[in-house]
């Protein structure tokens, strides 16, 4: 009997990659990756073309399929998971408006978001469960497509990464709860379409009908067109199924939800995530999510970067990759010798990145440190908002490129106070997707999760990380008035948060903080 076999495809922040995975065992028989090289524009731009993206597609399914050999014909259906928010909008020709795509990370649309904030934050945060922010699509759209987009043609459907990957696929516009919450376009309370958050932003005519139909996670929207078949080396016909979102297809992989775990996600974007149940009134968090069950929601804390923090300084290092940045950072004892960085290289909110403290002894590697550090304080700091918020977080699960770092995820440990389960494997998001795709043929998903193990925190460091926490906190406490000053406006002074909790927290809501 024939092992049936199953594709997941994750459009990612820096990456496209695509895995067949057995439906049996659960076992990877076939996996693809390909960088996608952005643009990066004045003004705080980030962009991929079009062409990219369509040979990218085309290179790793064919990739895959030549993996394969003849079991290419075993292939049950694909499912599709991708990065959020940013815009894949399509023009009257159903081709990417402009011929690119932009990233979440961009941030040409700040003053705008800040602007809507201003006038409807308030509104837009009890209704949709977040505030506007720069890489939202609708935000996008009305900066560099202008109020009238719909009218003149520019913008005729508006897509999520998953979704593009699925229209190119199947020539079908669908999209999914998961996506379209965090995007901040459906009403928490109801998980319908929010007028409010299409309304605010100005686009005439912008509404949900650009997006499609809201479609379940594992229902099938489509089969593998002719043309997309022969793009891709596959069988025509194969069922594609509607994915989630990357994060929710990681957590999905690892069975987060199930076994009642927060996770800390280190990849191009800071996020930090649990599921838990509906809670009235709202957290203080940065994002709740209805992604579709009546009593959970997702709760969010993150920043637009994470590992970026680290590519970046690779770059101007000239090291060859984040690993050799870590290598560097690990040959300088925490905290750098009082060297701190903001870890905020791709912005969001009106927050930059910057070192605080360099002297003239500093080196190489005391950047390094900081730069490390940060990345981990962050995440911690994230997490200890989700449990101030009364949310579920003492047992996380580390996922993203960076959980591939054993170093790194024992600094986060330490800086969290508890052992972490971590999930080496970069793939999770792809492999979600694939879950999905099972869904949608009635298999047993069961052994398609991911393996994960446990890493402890140096507990001979635990007063000194308790201590780093602090002074991290502290900092960017600090810096809330010189980003509120910087962005035009004076930081939101939140609620207290509860004397103890499961890590340190920070004693203010720096509003320019996303």
């Amino acid at each position: 009997m024939k092992t049936q076999l199953l594709i997941g495809i994750d459009l990612g922040s820096s990456s496209l990659k695509a895995l067949a995975l057995e439906a049996a065992s659960g076992r990877t028989v076939a996996l693809s990756r390909m960088p996608l090289q952005h643009d990066r524009l004045p003004g705080g731009g980030c962009e991929v073309g079009e062409p990219m993206l369509r040979s990218a597609l085309s290179a790793v399914l064919r990739d895959v399929a030549h993996q394969l050999g003849r079991r290419v014909a075993d292939v049950r259906a694909i499912g599709c998971t991708g990065h959020g928010a940013g815009l894949y909008a399509l023009d009257a020709r159903c081709e990417l408006a402009g011929g690119r795509a932009v990233a979440s990370t961009d941030q040409r649309a700040g003053a705008r978001a800040q602007s809507l904030a201003a006038s409807h934050g308030p509104q837009l945060l009890a209704d949709v469960g977040c505030q506007p922010w720069p890489g939202q699509p609708t935000v996008i759209a009305a900066e560099l497509l202008g109020s009238d987009a719909v009218r003149s043609g520019a913008l005729q459907r508006l897509m999520f990464a998953k979704d593009y990957v699925g229209f190119l696929l199947t020539g079908q516009i669908a999209t999914d709860a998961s996506d379209a919450s965090t995007a901040g376009l459906l009403s928490v309370a109801s998980g319908d379409w929010s007028p409010l958050a299409f309304s605010a932003p100005g686009i005439a005519g912008l509404g949900p009908q650009a997006f499609g139909p809201l479609v379940r996670s594992g229902e099938v929207i489509g089969t593998l067109q002719p043309s997309a078949a022969s793009a891709h080396g596959l069988p025509v016909g194969i069922p594609v199924a509607m994915g989630a979102i990357d994060l929710l297809a990681a957590m999905t992989a690892v069975r987060a939800e199930e076994r009642g775990r927060a996770v800390s996600v280190l990849g191009t974007w800071c996020v930090n995530a649990v599921i838990g149940p509906v809670l009235e009134p709202l957290p203080d968090v940065a994002s709740t999510v209805n992604f579709g069950p009546r009593d959970r929601r997702l709760y969010m804390e993150n920043s637009p970067s994470s590992m970026a923090n680290i590519a970046w300084l690779a770059g101007v290092l000239g090291l060859p990759d984040a690993r050799a940045v870590v290598d560097l950072a690990m040959s300088v004892p925490l905290g750098a010798g009082g060297l701190r960085f903001l870890p905020f290289v791709n912005g969001g909110g009106g927050v930059t990145a910057g070192f605080v403290g360099l002297k003239s002894h500093h080196t190489r590697g005391d950047m390094a440190r900081a730069v490390v550090d940060a990345v981990a304080a962050l995440h911690a700091r994230h997490t200890a908002r989700l449990a101030a918020g009364g949310l579920p977080v003492s047992a996380s699960t580390v996922l993203g490129g960076g959980a591939s770092d054993t170093r790194l995820v024992r600094l986060l440990a330490g800086l969290l106070g508890h052992p972490v389960e971590r999930c080496a494997d970069d793939e999770t998001g792809a492999r979600g997707a694939a879950i999905y795709a099972a869904r949608s043929q009635g298999i047993d998903p069961h052994p398609l999760h991911a393996n994960c193990d446990t890493v402890e925190p140096d507990a001979s460091q635990a007063r000194a990380h308790a201590d780093f926490n602090a002074s991290f906190n502290e900092l960017i406490a600090t810096m809330s008035p010189v980003f509120g000053h910087l962005a035009g406006h004076a930081p939101e002074r939140a609620p207290q948060p509860p004397a103890a909790t499961a890590a340190p927290v920070p004693p203010q809501r720096v509003e320019a903080l996303p």
